[in-house]
């Protein structure tokens, strides 16, 4: 009964992927159908698989092709080659994907679709500055390319089900310049054929596919084909960008997923993966309940901007301190920290675009919240590789982030309200103030201090003595950085002087 679950699912990402972007059914199915569903784990599964999503696409495609060319987002005379040239590979496609296998078949429709996806959030728009108009004919360079690129992805579409799509998507708007909708409608109007002839070959080489999987193959057809409907609809009525960032976001995770149920026994196994499940988990559970106590105190206090910014600045730097801490390793410190500003950086990327969110992260300036913690978290990453894996002295770290992230808390808040006297120094920001430099200077040696006195065994007048001079850095570092980089500056300049006293104890 489970299986039958999936089988929705599978066919309802298909569809919206089809219907959004133009995707082959199978760049969602397929993964789905070999990894989650028992009856596709046999020899011939993957192909199988393949056979029922390229079924699906033909109706999936003809409705989501009929919606854009309702919305006039067709253009057969820039792709009429492409159409021909693809339709007489998919056969050959067919035939070799079925003597090359269930497993490299399945492995690569499982990495294809993470890539498309990571590809998509990079890049959610793929259409050039300047586009052609509609119906232009094609030049010469552009018959090569149509010639080129339709045989390759009539090839493709054949073999693995998938990719066809997102290939004609890219060659239609990076080479033939169309805009994205009209590539999408032109996309899915010649897959609606391809996915025809292809399916056709599949069940013709391989009949088992009609006479064991009939039942899948008519639910994920009858599913697919709303969801495609549907999604075309949403489609034609937002922007290009929305379509791709959320097509991205949707393959990245499931490709993300699938490969790792897939393999995951060999991913467990592998060196220090183990760890850093751990190591992520804990660290998910601390930054969920940090978020938790600012919406909450948010939604009661109604903080200032200046305060509740350094509150979201707290939960950033203390990220660190806390997976070194409670980490099972600096490996799976250093992995945490850059897996969690690898989901979190595009989920932000994606909010930027409603004002709502810059409003309540009280942004300075549109996708600064997203760059500073990307910033801030692989530089943090490489801090715990320095100080923990390196130099073998985890409490560097800690005070080094200490004295930065405390330090520059302090400033701003003596700065902002009280900072009367700027800063004239040649290397200093002048819209700084020595108010808040000292403030700096003090919580930073403090902050320092206690660290050491925790964490670092020695005694306690060295670190008194270390603490002065790594809070004078500190300032000094601050007072010289601009733009908001003393994210990076400070910390590696704590780092520095610490790993340089420390070498002579």
């Amino acid at each position: 009964m489970m299986e039958y679950f999936w089988y929705i699912i599978a066919a309802a990402g298909a569809g919206i992927g089809t219907g959004l972007a133009g995707l082959s059914a199978a760049t969602v199915m397929v993964p789905v159908l070999i990894v989650l569903c028992p009856s596709f784990f046999g020899e011939t599964g993957a192909y199988q698989a393949t056979a029922i999503a390229l079924a699906s696409d033909i109706l999936g495609s003809a409705v989501t092709a009929y919606t854009y060319w309702k919305h006039q987002n067709i253009d057969l005379k820039r792709g009429w080659i492409m159409f021909v040239c693809i339709i007489c590979m998919c056969t050959a496609g067919s035939y070799a994907a079925f003597l090359a296998g269930n497993v490299v078949l399945g492995g690569f429709t499982l990495f294809l679709t993470f890539c498309i996806g990571i590809r998509f959030l990079i890049r959610p728009d793929t259409s050039r500055k300047e586009t052609v108009s509609k119906g232009q004919k094609l030049d010469l360079k552009g018959i090569l390319i149509s010639l080129f690129f339709g045989l390759t992805i009539g090839f493709g579409t054949g073999f693995v089900g998938t990719g066809g799509g997102m290939m004609m998507l890219v060659v239609f708007t990076a080479f033939l310049g169309m805009d994205l909708k009209s590539a999408v409608g032109t996309s899915t109007f010649i897959m609606t054929f391809t996915a025809l002839i292809a399916s056709v070959s599949h069940i013709l080489i391989h009949p088992a596919i009609i006479m064991e999987k009939w039942h899948v193959m008519l639910i994920c057809i009858t599913v697919a084909t709303f969801a495609s409907l549907s999604s075309a609809r949403f489609a034609n009525r937002v922007s290009s960008r929305t379509v791709g960032l959320v097509t991205g976001a949707v393959l990245t995770v499931l490709g993300a997923v699938m490969i790792f149920l897939n393999y995951n026994e060999f991913i467990m196994n592998l060196p220090y993966v183990k760890d850093t499940f751990v190591t992520f988990g804990r660290y998910l559970v601390y930054i969920l309940c940090f978020a938790l106590f600012l919406i909450v105190t948010q939604g009661i206090l109604r903080l200032p901007k200046s305060i509740f910014r350094k509150l979201l600045h707290v939960a950033a730097f203390t990220s660190g301190i806390f997976v070194v801490l409670y980490g099972e390793n600096w490996q799976s410190a250093a992995a945490s920290l850059l897996i969690f500003a690898a989901i979190v950086w595009p989920v932000l990327k994606f909010a930027e675009r409603w004002p709502a969110f810059g409003k309540l992260l009280a942004e300075k300036k549109p996708g600064e919240i997203a760059n500073s913690l990307l910033l801030l978290f692989v530089s943090q990453a490489i801090l715990v590789i320095l100080a923990c894996g390196l130099l073998k002295k985890p409490y560097i770290h800690i005070a080094a982030t200490a004295a930065w992230g405390l330090g520059d808390i302090a400033a701003a808040w003596v700065g902002i309200p009280f900072g009367r006297h700027k800063i004239s120094l040649p290397f200093a920001d002048h819209h700084k103030s020595w108010e808040g430099s000292i403030a700096m200077a003090i919580v930073a040696f403090v902050s320092c201090l206690l660290v050491l006195l925790w964490k670092s065994g020695l005694p306690p007048i060295i670190c008194v003595v270390f603490s002065l001079i790594t809070g004078i850095v500190s300032s000094l570092t601050e007072m010289a950085s601009k733009d908001g980089n003393d994210t990076v500056t400070v910390p590696f300049a704590n780092l520095a002087v610490l790993g340089i006293l420390t070498m002579f104890i």
